[in-house]
């Protein structure tokens, strides 16, 4: 029996790569939040590390530089901010990728997305808006929200007049 345990042992270290440690599989594991089903939280939701929901959030979801991901139990209504957010489950409000915005052939999202890379899975469900819209591209001269507000007041200015002329005759 003692020679089994000798031999799993260097099996063991000969199949683990030399620059991952066991302590370093523990610090990845800290750094990762698992909300599981039966959690319910209501209000604004932030913290510095990846997360996975598989439980119900009202509110907001702030992990700008972290990932999240909602399980395929999953129930939000709240507007999310990440790095990359993976959708398997419902989500209903709006969503804000740095990177990427991923919704899984279980996902379905109702609500707008803002990031530069989105995939949508054949089989997903989606009701919103896409703005794929760079950082970089927002701020030239000329492009992005100054571009449309003109275009917004041109439209308000536009049924100030109509409603003038209505009432005019």
């Amino acid at each position: 029996m003692f020679e089994r345990k000798e031999i799993f042992r260097k099996s063991e270290t000969e199949t683990t790569p030399s620059t991952r440690t066991r302590s370093t599989d523990t610090s990845v594991n800290s750094k990762s939040v698992f909300i599981g089903q039966s959690i319910f939280i209501k209000g604004e939701l932030t913290g510095n590390e990846d997360m996975t929901i598989e439980g119900k959030v009202e509110g907001n979801i702030q992990l700008r530089d972290h990932n999240v991901t909602i399980g395929t139990n999953g129930t939000i209504e709240a507007a999310i901010f990440a790095k990359n957010i993976t959708i398997m489950g419902t989500v209903q409000g709006d969503i804000h990728a740095e990177s990427l915005v991923e919704i899984k052939q279980t996902g379905n999202l109702t609500g707008d997305i803002v990031a530069p890379r989105v995939v949508i899975e054949d089989g997903a469900r989606f009701r919103g808006s896409i703005d794929m819209e760079t950082r970089a591209a927002a701020s030239r001269p000329g492009s992005g929200k100054k571009e449309n507000q003109g275009k917004e007041d041109t439209a308000t200015l536009s049924m100030k007049n109509l409603k003038t002329k209505a009432e005019a005759s």
